[in-house]
């Protein structure tokens, strides 16, 4: 496994959520993202015991008024040279505004230095799963007013509907809304991270033979903000993890990086048509050339690399499940309620990333980018 980061010196602003035991939001991305080689300051949007799959937690979120106030720290000691910002939870409509205010100053900031291409903002917009928010419904408005200055999204299927307002049904479907994101919203790429519905003839419901698969659809717009769409199927883990979403973002961050940086490195910065002479890394949002084909995009080469990095960390989890909730039981005894069961399950469910490095830096690529 090689020593060297895989990424150029990269300063990161991680905006989430922060617990004081597990793994999820800012406690998840911090260590990814330092692991992989870059500086990050960390802005907390919430400070919690633990995550709320435990159904019971001691904390509290912070305003609008303290989010702006801690960046306002940062710039006063010139703490503010951002190359990358990633917004995950974002606790109501006015701290998501005010974290969309540091992102399109930190964007105003590049371009106004002629250098478009030195901020990228990876945007999770973290508002609900599977048909149900879990934020007040004037998030969803805030968020909407924030993509035409984010560089990627990664929503989940619901989300996806909920930002684009596309019922996803089937492919058709899925298509129009990442139409409609890059053509009415602007946003340069999308990556929708969960896709449940079947987008070949093949069933995406497990049989005894095959477990259940599920797709990351993703898409980079072109000049004339057409897409060009990509899938990636992977099988599912039958358990429930907290923070998948937060992992994916922070490997997101990295490795979309690192494509990016190994873009230029090939080409010597020679680019084609529109933005021949520039290297991709220059240019705002890190677009390629029209002439590039969605399995050859920077975003497919990060997606694949990324859900590589999943696939294994939550494979090592599972494997230590079973036998950490076994032994969590005994503990208590042998005979425990439903509610001490469910709090067991969750602690034994938490992602095991600190003794799986080798997850996150030098995954085994088994799943591709396919035209959809």
């Amino acid at each position: 496994m090689s020593t060297e980061p895989p990424v150029p010196e990269t300063s990161v602003l991680a905006v989430a959520s922060h617990v004081v035991s597990g793994n999820v939001g800012n406690k998840i991305a911090v260590f990814v993202l330092q692991s992989m080689g870059c500086e990050v300051s960390a802005l907390n949007t919430v400070q919690f015991s633990n995550h709320t799959g435990y159904r019971q937690w001691k904390g509290t979120r912070v305003s609008a008024q303290e989010i702006t106030d801690l960046w306002d720290g940062l710039k006063q000691s010139y703490l503010d040279d951002i190359d990358m910002m990633l917004s995950g939870y974002v606790p109501g409509a006015e701290a998501v505004t005010a974290v969309g205010e540091i992102g399109k100053e930190l964007r105003h900031k590049s371009e106004e230095a002629g250098k478009p291409g030195n901020f990228f903002w990876v945007l999770d917009p973290v508002m609900g799963d599977n048909g149900r928010l879990y934020v007040a419904e004037t998030v969803v408005p805030a968020y909407k007013s924030l993509l035409q200055y984010a560089d990627v999204i990664l929503p989940n299927q619901f989300e996806a509907e909920l930002l684009s307002g596309v019922k996803i049904t089937d492919r058709d479907s899925l298509e129009h809304a990442i139409r409609v994101l890059h053509q009415e919203f602007g946003v340069p790429h999308v990556v929708i991270t969960s896709v449940s519905i079947p987008l070949f003839s093949s069933p995406s419901a497990a049989t005894p033979q095959t477990p259940r698969t599920m797709s990351v659809v993703g898409s980079s717009m072109t000049s004339g903000r057409q897409p060009r769409v990509f899938k990636i199927s992977f099988p599912v883990f039958e358990a429930y993890f907290s923070g998948t979403g937060d992992m994916f973002a922070a490997l997101m961050v990295v490795r979309m990086r690192e494509a990016v940086a190994n873009h230029d490195k090939l080409s010597n910065g020679v680019g084609v048509g529109e933005g021949k002479g520039a290297k991709l890394g220059e240019r705002r949002s890190w677009l390629s050339d029209d002439a590039v084909d969605a399995l050859d995009l920077p975003l497919a080469r990060a997606a694949e690399k990324v859900l590589a990095s999943m696939h294994e960390v939550l494979e090592c989890t599972c494997a230590s499940m079973n036998a950490g909730l076994k032994a969590a039981i005994e503990r208590k005894g042998g005979d425990v309620d439903e509610k001490t069961l469910h709090l067991l399950k969750s602690r034994a469910a938490e992602l095991k990333l600190a003794r799986n490095l080798g997850c996150l830096r030098d995954p085994t690529i088994e799943y591709r980018a396919e035209k959809m």
